[in-house]
């Protein structure tokens, strides 16, 4: 059966549903924020200050509530997906902007202007935001790190890694069974791979090679015969030979594993376990680094298609090479940034990313452990915003603290109608922060207004700072994009006249009012 809610009584749902949800999410803002203990279905119950996964794992028994929940979420999630930070504030953004447009709908605000008025005040802001913006040096990005991760050690440690690998896609979180914090820094570039045969390992788990011969073939190794000549000067100068193909030939794969066995040769036959334009680009990858050649029609090939690597180490799935820099090789890396910056899916952006790190520094493996599993899962949680911050920081940094908002904030007067509207959500996030501290808002903001916005509040120390020595910002693309998406989301639910759903018995309130349809 489907039902039909419309008018006031939509509106008032509304209201319920973004007030549930935020209201138990903003408790968590700012560095005196609480955590929250979160069950779970399939997992463990764990605790969490992160917006988005608190929000994610909110519902409500009344169905109407929760098909508003999701849309309300999404403007967290959004934020997380782009930049990993600012979920919360997001939310807290939406809450006021909602609140504050559904008073002028109901005072009779046709909503399709006031969304359209809305679209161009935000632009306004943005613009404005960019105009504050610095450029962040490393004291500014270990003062992010540690401010999102709520935590100095866990800060410093995350500004550590990241100065050293340049990319968060270069960092991966391991939790650990101990109460280990530490990093492990792993050089060289690093592929899945598969191998021919088993038989290469020789009944180890790895095998390195040093100074090796290396053959990349982009067809299948159907034969040895055009091989020959390349294998008596590998035996001849008493080198090993690594050989990449797409696929080879069971012969020539039984062939090669004899040669190990009867030690004339040492020799590893591989693929890439990748697929498409990803496999070819790692190869590319591989070929640089070697100085090969690649071989694209296999019988035609030559010494000149060698190349050798300082060091490579196999395992069963794995490939690790070791190399050193030349300016081919830095040319490449200069390639592959500029070829970056035009990609617009995440995952490919994923994909350059982790490849020019490996190229550059290297990669970076944080191993988080705690006494409990649940304080560890929410160590890993803290480290992950901690990264996104940082990362996000690049583009520039604002005064922190929610101070940035307020200050454009007294810049709105009189732009448009509405903008008394974002006035008072840009607001809303500093408040927050200083009543999950239980700090007197008026009499900070006052100090800070009367400032000029040339001072900032440090919640953690208990003090004012000056603007050109405090370590409390925040990152211009975490401010934006928190604004972006709790108006679109805000301007979505206040346009909404009427709400269409099936009923369930058991998940409908039947104290409320529907129209069956």
């Amino acid at each position: 059966m489907k039902k039909v809610m419309t008018g006031l009584s939509l509106q008032e749902k509304m209201l319920e549903s973004v007030d549930y949800l935020v209201d138990i999410v903003k408790t968590t803002l700012g560095p005196q924020g609480r955590n929250v203990l979160i069950d779970h279905s399939m997992f463990s119950p764990f605790v969490t200050n992160d917006g988005a996964t608190i929000a994610q794992n909110i519902e409500s028994e009344d169905a109407v509530i929760n098909t508003i929940l999701e849309i309300t979420k999404e403007a967290s999630l959004k934020t997380d997906e782009i930049v990993g930070d600012g979920t919360t504030t997001t939310l807290v953004l939406l809450q006021s902007l909602f609140h504050s447009c559904l008073k002028q709908i109901q005072a009779g605000k046709s909503p399709m202007i006031l969304k359209k008025e809305m679209n161009h005040d935000l632009q306004v802001l943005i613009d404005k935001l960019a105009r504050d913006k610095s450029v962040p040096n490393q004291k500014h990005l270990l003062s992010i790190a540690r401010i999102a991760a709520k935590d100095e050690e866990i800060g410093t440690m995350v500004a550590s890694v990241f100065e050293r690998v340049k990319h968060q896609n270069a960092i991966t979180i391991k939790e650990v069974s101990n109460t280990t914090l530490k990093v492990l820094y792993l050089t060289g570039y690093q592929c899945a791979i598969e191998l021919a045969s088993d038989y290469f390992l020789r009944e180890q788990k790895s095998l390195s090679l040093s100074q090796a011969h290396v053959l990349i073939v982009q067809d299948l190794v159907s034969d040895l015969e055009p091989l020959h000549f390349i294998l008596n000067d590998c035996m001849a100068n008493q080198k090993s030979l690594v050989l990449l193909a797409h696929d080879f030939d069971e012969q020539v794969v039984k062939e090669m594993v004899s040669l190990n066995l009867e030690k004339a040769l040492t020799c590893v036959l591989f693929k890439v376990a990748d697929y498409g334009l990803h496999q070819r680009k790692i190869e590319k990858d591989l070929e640089v680094l070697t100085n090969a050649k690649i071989v694209l029609d296999y019988p035609s090939l030559s010494l000149e298609n060698l190349g050798r690597i300082e060091e490579i180490t196999f395992t069963q799935n794995e490939a690790i090479l070791k190399f050193e820099k030349t300016p081919k090789i830095n040319h490449y890396f200069s390639l592959l940034k500029e070829e970056s910056k035009n990609l617009k899916s995440d995952f490919e952006i994923d994909f350059y990313q982790k490849r020019m790190a490996m190229i550059q520094n290297g990669l970076a493996e944080i191993w988080v452990g705690a006494p409990t599993k649940t304080e560890g899962h929410e160590k890993k949680m803290r480290i992950m915003d901690a990264l996104g911050a940082i990362n996000s920081a690049n583009e520039g940094v604002l005064l922190g603290g929610g101070v940035a908002l307020i200050k454009v904030a007294h810049e709105l007067e009189g732009l448009s109608p509405v903008s008394i509207t974002f006035k008072e959500a840009l607001e809303a996030p500093f408040k927050q922060i200083l009543l999950n501290a239980g700090l007197d808002v008026s009499s900070i903001q006052k100090e800070i207004e009367n400032s000029n916005f040339e001072k900032v509040y440090n919640v953690n120390l208990e003090k004012m700072e000056e603007k050109e020595s405090t370590t409390v910002l925040d990152p211009f693309s975490v401010l934006v994009n928190s604004l972006i998406h709790a108006t679109s989301i805000a301007t979505m639910l206040f346009t909404t006249s009427s709400l269409v759903i099936n009923e369930h018995d058991n998940h409908l309130n039947k104290t409320n009012e529907y129209t069956e349809i």
